[in-house]
């Protein structure tokens, strides 16, 4: 496997900004001195992943996932460690020469970098007939022309044509010197089967003789085609998308979202459309915070990914009734998601793409802001029409519209709607909110009983997502590939490491949890305090771990950090947060996250008032003595149980008297060490 030199690997965690690459992905407002967003790993309408700048980590408060700069390009993505580095590398402009690879080494790549780089392959193959082939200019790139699309725009979505012949990509990338049996995993060449499913041993491309929208996930990497028929009485489907691969999951895409991403964060808005041309056309026209479901059903997936950049979508429609109401449940889903959801309908016949070309960028733009309304109100106008002089569809059209309101999480927001609802209808608000209320306590269908929604618990809530748990495993989250584990040792980690600990530290009796909060304080100023000075010469970490040398934790995943801490300092190197954040375990970086970040802030309003509050690091002495001297007294405490306990149950009198006189020096000690904390010193009995 190839293997990034560290000198490269440690320029790139030096050079990579956290904010920056994370920026990427989620929409980051700062509070205090972290930047807070809705988690990207799992669905949350209230801000709990934040982002430590000083640190250089993350930390999601709800679901538990934390790490550096490279774990999350890993977590986002789905990529190795290699991969995430290499990520990082391109961004920073950062050469990264690996070293030789053997034969063996080759055939090792990972299968999911292996479908990567053929299906990029498979798009510049495309992208070169469009331009230089004779049929790609005749026929892709004249209707390309005609539906208006510029040089610009084919060169920034990357679009190409795949060629009227059976196996023209399967030859050239064979030619290329492309396995087979990936070009088969990605889809890209399909196998032909008889009647009872055998192989027949055929294989032709799937793609023949269509104009191709290359699929970029976030990071732009291409993860599938779509591609539509230019042949006029072909029978097949007009429009045809790879399959589901190891790469390629339909439900978690969003053509245009890597073009448009920047732009929807900054414009704050995101306009969601059916079809590619849609996205192409708007984007060239100026709209580039333009995002398309590609003709699928919109999912939970594709929302998340609309809420990581931004709170406010915008849906465009055409002026077909029956598509329209096809869509309200997908409109009904961005609600329940969060999300401020309005509406523009374009005349009938019309489609965005149509409706650009007829009058044009700015007469476009100016009608998405005069024709904007809120989907509730919307929805409202519309089944109004429908049922406006039949009271059984009237009854029938409010309990839809009531049902839409129960979507909305935001109380404030469903009272608006509730208040819209009464004054369109004409009904009496009272006799909508006991409507409303009757609905709100229907359970809804649980996970999997549904045309892929997902469970919501009570709807009136609209908050009734299952409660947010946080990860409290220490484990790592997954058995790691042979490959994986394979990277992993290459890069430092030992094979307990892997594991998440050795054997013997999980077969230690259980520790109260006094003494693991205790060990966990001492961890936590090694960390975040390590070069800071206590006295000449004297750092924190030096004299943390100078007083702890004659000290066992008890604690698993302590007595492991404290391990690090001492190895990092004996190789000239403090032992800080962005270092260990790095480290090859999953149960590390998840208590480095927890200890390293705070999820409250104290309040400037305190230094408004002029009321003082002082800081750890001005306390660090007496912080660091508090630590050792409390973590002491436990264990002294700990130790003085057990002998008093053996005291009941002696074997001898030489035992007993050993026994007593320990005793009489842990109760000194005990002592002691209360009066140095002033805590109350407890009365023993024996």
């Amino acid at each position: 496997m190839a293997r990034i030199p560290k000198e490269t690997v440690d320029q790139i965690i030096h050079h990579a900004d956290i904010v920056e690459v994370v920026g990427d992905f989620v929409s980051l407002k700062k509070k205090g001195q972290n930047m807070w967003a809705c988690c990207p790993f799992h669905h949350e309408k209230s801000p709990s992943f934040s982002v430590a700048p000083a640190k250089g980590l993350y930390k999601c408060f709800g679901c538990g996932k934390a790490g550096g700069v490279v774990q999350f390009i890993m977590d986002i993505e789905g990529t190795s460690y290699v991969e995430a580095l290499k990520y990082l590398a391109k961004k920073y402009g950062i050469d990264v020469q690996e070293e030789e690879k053997t034969p063996e080494q080759q055939l090792a790549q990972n299968e999911k970098d292996s479908q990567f780089i053929v299906s990029n392959w498979a798009k510049d193959h495309y992208h070169r007939l469009l331009e230089h082939d004779d049929e790609g200019q005749s026929v892709g790139w004249s209707y390309l022309r005609q539906r208006g699309l510029n040089q610009t725009t084919i060169s920034t979505f990357e679009l190409g044509y795949s060629l009227d012949q059976w196996d023209n990509l399967l030859k050239s990338a064979t030619a290329a010197g492309y396995e087979q049996k990936y070009l088969e995993k990605t889809g890209l060449v399909v196998v032909k089967e008889d009647d009872n499913g055998q192989d027949t041993g055929r294989r032709y491309d799937r793609f023949r003789g269509r104009v191709m929208f290359p699929i970029h996930n976030v990071s732009g990497r291409v993860i599938g085609f779509g591609a539509r028929t230019l042949k006029p009485h072909d029978k097949t489907a007009k429009y045809l998308n790879s399959p589901e691969s190891e790469i390629y999951h339909k439900s978690d895409v969003l053509y245009g979202l890597y073009q448009a991403r920047q732009a929807v964060r900054s414009e704050e808005q995101c306009y969601l459309v059916e079809g590619y041309l849609d996205v192409l056309s708007l984007h060239q026209g100026g709209v580039k915070n333009v995002v398309s479901t590609s003709g699928t059903s919109l999912t939970d997936g594709q929302i998340r990914l609309v809420k990581r950049y931004t709170d406010n979508v915008t849906v465009l429609y055409d002026g077909d009734a029956a598509g329209i109401r096809a869509s309200l449940r997908g409109i009904d889903m961005l609600l329940e998601g969060g999300l401020n959801v309005r509406v523009v309908l374009f005349p009938d016949g019309d489609d965005p793409d149509s409706y650009i070309r007829k009058v044009g960028d700015q007469r476009f733009k100016d009608y998405l802001e005069t024709a904007s309304q809120d989907f509730i109100q919307f929805k409202t106008d519309l089944v109004s029409r429908e049922a406006a002089h039949d009271p059984v569809k009237k009854a029938e059209a409010i309990r839809e519209v009531l049902q839409s309101i129960a979507k909305v999480p935001d109380p404030i927001k469903r009272q608006v709607f509730l208040q819209q609802t009464s004054q369109t209808f004409g009904i009496d608000e009272q006799v909508i909110i006991s409507e409303y209320n009757k609905l709100a306590r229907q359970p809804t269908a649980k996970p999997g009983t549904s045309n892929g929604g997902t469970s919501t618990g009570s709807s009136g809530s609209g908050a009734g997502f299952q409660p947010e748990t946080r990860n409290q495993s220490l484990r790592p989250s997954r058995q790691l590939s042979p490959e994986e584990e394979a990277e992993a040792l290459m890069y430092g980690a030992s094979p307990d490491d892997l594991a998440g600990g050795s054997d013997a530290t999980e077969e230690l009796e259980p520790v109260p949890d006094i003494l693991e909060r205790c060990e966990r304080e001492v961890v936590r100023l090694l960390l975040l305090y390590s070069a800071q000075p206590l006295a000449p010469e004297v750092s924190v970490a030096q004299y943390l771990l100078e007083q702890l040398d004659d000290t066992t934790f008890k604690t698993g995943i302590y007595a492991d950090m404290l391990h690090l801490c001492r190895e990092e300092l004996n190789q000239g190197r403090w032992p800080e947060v962005r270092t260990l954040i790095q480290h090859g375990r999953a149960d590390i970086r998840s208590v480095v996250a927890e200890l390293a970040t705070e999820k409250y802030e104290l309040s400037p309003n305190w230094t408004t008032h002029q009321i003082y509050v002082p800081r750890e690091l001005d306390v660090l002495q007496p912080a660091c003595d508090n630590a050792i001297l409390r973590l002491n007294k436990v264990n002294v405490e700990r130790e003085l149980a057990v002998r008093l306990e053996a005291l009941r149950h002696p074997t001898d009198e030489a035992e007993m008297m050993e026994n007593l006189q320990t005793i009489h020096l842990l109760k000194q000690m005990d002592n002691q060490l209360a009066g140095l904390l002033g805590t109350v010193i407890p009365r023993l009995s024996l």
